[in-house]
């Protein structure tokens, strides 16, 4: 079990860390440090040290800038916590980036080659993604990860789920890179490594005529690709088939709730529930595994959700499930909303103790069940679901990809085992207070 939990980890590297050393500026060299393979370099005499705060992860990233700026080297806080929360992280770094840094990073460079680094870069639009950008892997090991071969076509969410703070820092509207430009860097990618690609679009198949231009243009290239889909995609056959064609093995599509009241509490309007089987079926059909993504707990969410979520892996066929606590993150509306019915477990003001956990705490209260009802639920729903035998039917049953779908069923196995055991504990200390 060990050696297949290790093997399921699908290490990638930083994907915007890699666009940002790939800016160029004379007299100025760039290396990643990621924490997952390396120690920190505290010893080594860099001139600046960037650091990409995620929300959910603040607290490591301020120690890791009070560490090197006790060693007098200055630091640049940027990514989606700074970008958010400016005014929360001017006292933790000497410089902000704000915004997505695709046409600030070189002047941030170049002000560090002169010594004249500013305490704010601000970006005021969103950047022109039809600009050429190549990326380039020359600051990673390209041994350390799973595959290297990680490809943004968009961004921005035409969606607005409260959950979710993607059309928060990206926008709403979608941005595209020139198809020809991401061809010529699948093509570019191919020749340093041969694995499998991942297309990190939080959707894509978001605009269908721009996925259909781009797929079949990657159709020649034999490559293997993952990326995240809406299931409206099984509604559109010629796109489906593309996708096939193209080399897609498998999409993460987020189902959220089989309740349409919960998917419309929290803005998703997308995916009506009677319609999520039939969608599903039709993506498999087409030899494309699906990672179904579900969050338990919704507004409208009820106790016979579990017995529907665990029917419905079945007769879709879902070939890795994931089974979510809803997390409130700061910064979405979701998160707003619950601090303004005082649903939330912690302040609203202390963002770290909405810290990423894997999803292994409650962090609110739900609105249809008590703490009491809830997590039992909860436990009891993820010991049927993931267990050595239904990860071996599920890999056997899935279209393409069985080993790989294997090592995520065994992973969650693992996985969730430990969730459950830090869930008990969590509902027996509130229940001591």
């Amino acid at each position: 079990m060990s050696a297949v939990i290790k093997r399921a980890q699908f290490a990638i590297p930083p994907l915007s860390l890699m666009i940002l050393s790939s800016v160029e500026a004379p007299g100025v060299r760039q290396e990643i440090c990621d924490l997952r393979f390396e120690k920190l370099p505290l010893d080594q005499p860099w001139d600046l040290v960037g650091i990409s705060v995620q929300t959910g992860a603040v607290r490591p990233a301020v120690e890791i800038a009070s560490l090197f700026r006790e060693r007098g080297v200055p630091v640049v806080l940027g990514g989606p916590y700074v970008s958010i929360f400016p005014e929360r992280c001017r006292e933790y770094g000497d410089t902000l980036v704000i915004g997505e840094a695709d046409e600030l990073w070189r002047e941030v460079l170049e002000d560090l080659r002169r010594g004249a680094l500013k305490p704010e870069y601000r970006q005021g639009v969103f950047p022109d993604l039809s600009a050429p950008r190549p990326v380039s892997k020359s600051a990673l090991d390209i041994r350390r990860y799973f595959t290297t071969n990680v490809v943004q076509t968009t961004r921005g969410c035409p969606y607005s789920c409260d959950f979710c703070n993607v059309h928060v820092m990206n926008g709403h509207k979608l941005r595209h890179r020139p198809v020809a430009e991401v061809v010529r860097e699948v093509e570019a990618f191919l020749r340093e490594d041969k694995r499998i690609f991942f297309f990190l679009d939080d959707t894509v198949n978001a605009d269908e005529a721009y996925a259909s231009e781009l797929f079949s243009k990657l159709i020649p290239f034999n490559i293997k690709w993952v990326g995240q889909a809406t299931t409206l995609l099984g509604e559109n056959p010629k796109l489906l088939d593309i996708f096939a064609r193209s080399g897609c093995g498998a999409l993460l599509v987020g189902i959220e709730s089989l309740a349409d009241e919960s998917n419309r509490a929290h803005h998703k309007f997308h995916n009506p529930a009677e319609r999520q089987v039939r969608c599903i079926q039709e993506i498999r059909k087409a030899g494309i595994c699906v990672y179904g993504s579900f969050i338990y707990g919704l507004d409208g969410d009820t106790l016979d959700m579990p017995e529907r979520i665990d029917a419905f892996i079945d007769e879709a066929g879902v070939d890795v499930p994931g089974i979510n606590l809803l997390r409130p993150i700061p910064g979405t509306g979701v998160f707003t909303r619950l601090a303004e019915e005082g649903r939330l477990l912690h302040p609203s003001e202390d963002h770290d103790a909405f810290r990423f956990s894997w999803g292994q705490e409650m962090l609110y209260y739900p609105k249809q069940m008590s703490l009491d009802e809830f997590i039992p639920s909860y436990t009891e729903l993820t010991s049927k679901v993931f267990t050595p035998r239904r990860a071996i039917e599920r890999a056997m049953r899935a279209p393409t990809l069985r080993s790989a779908v294997l090592m995520f069923n065994m992973l969650y196995v693992h996985m969730y085992g430990l969730s459950r055991k830090d869930l008990r504990r969590q509902l027996a200390a509130l229940a001591g207070t």
